[in-house]
């Protein structure tokens, strides 16, 4: 076999839940560069505690590993490391569990050294807690999922060695977070407000950033495409200035320690002014991938913000008007305060986002009307820059400028005479 070539591991999806749960695990297997060859769901209120599942669905799995000849089972929630190796014990076969998967992913997609150094952060807190008894399983790897990233070189490490490397990372995460702190008050001393875009994973937010800004995130149909935060700049009517941040896709059952490792990536919406929520249109689930985005939100303590929800990819579902107002409304917490339909791949609808956009701007803002002399320039360049310009005239007396501007704009520069 040419060395260039990759084997494609052959697994079983296994879950506790329906198999609409699966739906989404097998297109992360797939993202993973796994086939699926069969699933398998057993209906109990909760997993086994040593097994997780029971024995006779235990059975009816090695049955299928045989008849497959599949090469490894994913299941389809977080394994304890007894769940793990007595599983590995009684199927003698690679047993890997849905973060493994997404670790997997996200170590495969991580181009920034943030985004490496997260996903390492994340693999090593996953896998310092299951090192006891591990060689025999480590042995059974043998390459592909789960073994990514770190490597196994380090899965062999003692404990106090991780460690090191643990804290070594979290520090080294703790510069580029305190850089991006600096960025942050930066944008904030400039006025220019800033969108961070939200959204189950796969519903199009690069290439919505793409079709708004011009820029070539990107963008492919497939779960975690990106994982690095990327902000762009927007300019919108009167040469107003927004930023805004594309933030890793959301999913179902997002590990807690995965949230941690990447809470200063998916703290950027906690830090925006509002937040533009993208939704799949097309999706029969979308309305459960919006409570998902909503809990997810919550998780990072993200409250309070104005939120655009956009449904994309209305060129997907024809004359059905699945998208819409009443759907998003009526969802017992959304937190819509505007809705608009749009498809960022043709470019539908465009016209009214960012009207939905400047209209948010707006609506936060006041009217500044003031003569400046032309020593004050870079006060009528911070405007320009902060708010919605609506007139700039040159004078012999001064500049004349009204324009939409932030509250602490309109009170830096509007003079005690024009009151408030």
């Amino acid at each position: 076999m040419n060395e260039n070539e990759k084997t494609v591991e052959k697994v079983i999806l296994v879950g506790t839940d329906t198999y609409d749960a699966l739906d989404e695990l097998r297109e992360l297997a797939d993202t993973a560069g796994a086939e699926t060859v069969a699933t398998l769901v057993q209906h109990i209120e909760r997993p086994s505690v040593s097994t997780y599942l029971g024995s006779g669905k235990l059975e009816e799995l090695a049955a299928y590993i045989e008849s497959t000849e599949a090469t490894g089972i994913i299941c389809d929630d977080e394994l304890t490391p007894a769940q793990m190796s007595n599983l590995e014990r009684i199927l003698d076969t690679k047993i890997m569990d849905r973060t493994m998967l997404i670790l997997d992913i996200f170590a495969q997609h991580a181009i920034t050294s943030e985004g490496k150094i997260q996903v390492e952060l994340a693999q090593l807190q996953y896998r310092l807690t299951r090192l006891t008894g591990k060689g025999r399983a480590m042995s059974r790897l043998g390459g592909g999922i789960g073994t990514r990233g770190p490597g196994e070189k380090k899965l062999e490490q003692d404990r106090r060695v991780i460690r090191t490397r643990v804290s070594q990372l979290k520090r080294e995460l703790a510069d580029i977070v305190s850089h991006r702190e600096l960025t942050r008050k930066k944008r904030e001393g400039n006025s220019v407000p800033v969108f961070a875009i939200v959204g189950y994973t796969n519903v199009g937010k690069s290439t919505l950033l793409n079709r708004l800004t011009g820029s070539e995130v990107l963008a492919e149909n497939k779960l975690f495409a990106t994982l690095d935060t990327t902000t762009r700049s927007l300019e919108l009517e009167g040469k107003q200035q927004a930023l805004l941040t594309d933030t890793v896709g959301f999913i179902r059952k997002l590990p807690h320690n995965l949230v941690d490792a990447f809470r200063s990536t998916l703290e950027e919406a906690r830090y925006a002014d509002y937040i533009i929520h993208v939704v799949d249109s097309s999706s029969e689930n979308a309305e459960e991938d919006m409570r998902v985005v909503y809990e997810t939100l919550d998780m990072l303590g993200i409250e309070g913000k104005k939120v655009l929800t956009v449904f994309n990819k209305i060129d997907k579902i024809g004359g059905e008007d699945t998208a819409s107002d009443e759907k998003v409304r009526g969802l017992k917490d959304s937190r819509s305060y505007m809705t608009v339909k749009i498809s960022a791949k043709t470019g539908d609808g465009i016209d009214d986002l960012l009207n939905a956009i400047t209209t948010m701007i707006r609506e936060d803002r006041r009217r500044l009307e003031r003569m400046f002399s032309y020593s004050e320039m870079s006060a009528v360049s911070e405007i320009r820059d902060g708010g919605l310009l609506i007139t700039e005239d040159y004078r012999d007396d001064g500049i004349y400028i009204e324009a939409d501007v932030p509250i602490r704009l309109y009170n830096k520069y509007i003079g005690q005479s024009f009151g408030n």
